[in-house]
């Protein structure tokens, strides 16, 4: 007879994850103040047959406290129209240096485990899949995002 094991948040892993996540947006975007907003493009399919496709993610500070900040990171485009491009909301904590997502395309109130099944059909380890989403959406950011402005090197006289 098989027991069903419940869910238990590994908390090293997920401290792990937002310290991570909290450095990465950092390095994406420097300012947390009210109202600052940046923007860049990343790649899609990469090969060199395929068509350039690039999508804008957008990171704009929509609470700043003296020791949380709340961003919102959206992507646009890349997405097929059946498909709602990514969205949440990330809340970081400054003085521990940590970063979590508290909202995810538009549901709110992500709680640290779910009992199976439920009435949304969460996962019982929704909130730990969704940082860690965030942890590889921001490495992809980092690793192929680049600015929208076009740089133009032509001398000038």
């Amino acid at each position: 007879m098989a027991l069903n094991r419940r869910y238990v948040p590994d908390l090293k892993k997920m401290a792990a994850a937002c310290e991570g996540n909290y450095i990465r947006l950092n390095k994406l975007m420097p300012n947390f103040e009210l109202g600052y907003e940046t923007s860049f493009l990343i790649s899609g399919d990469l090969r060199a047959e395929a068509p350039l496709r690039q999508a804008r993610i957008q990171l704009k500070v929509t609470e700043s406290f003296r020791y949380t900040s709340t961003i919102e990171v959206v992507q646009q485009g890349l997405c097929p129209g059946w498909i709602q491009p990514p969205s949440m909301l990330v809340r970081l904590y400054h003085d521990a240096r940590s970063a979590e997502v508290t909202s995810y395309q538009n549901q709110k109130r992500i709680q640290g485990k779910y009992e199976y099944p439920n009435p949304q059909m969460r996962m019982p380890d929704e909130k730990a899949q969704l940082n860690q989403f965030l942890a590889e959406w921001l490495t992809h950011c980092l690793k192929y995002g680049h600015a929208e402005v076009a740089l133009d090197f032509a001398p000038t006289r």
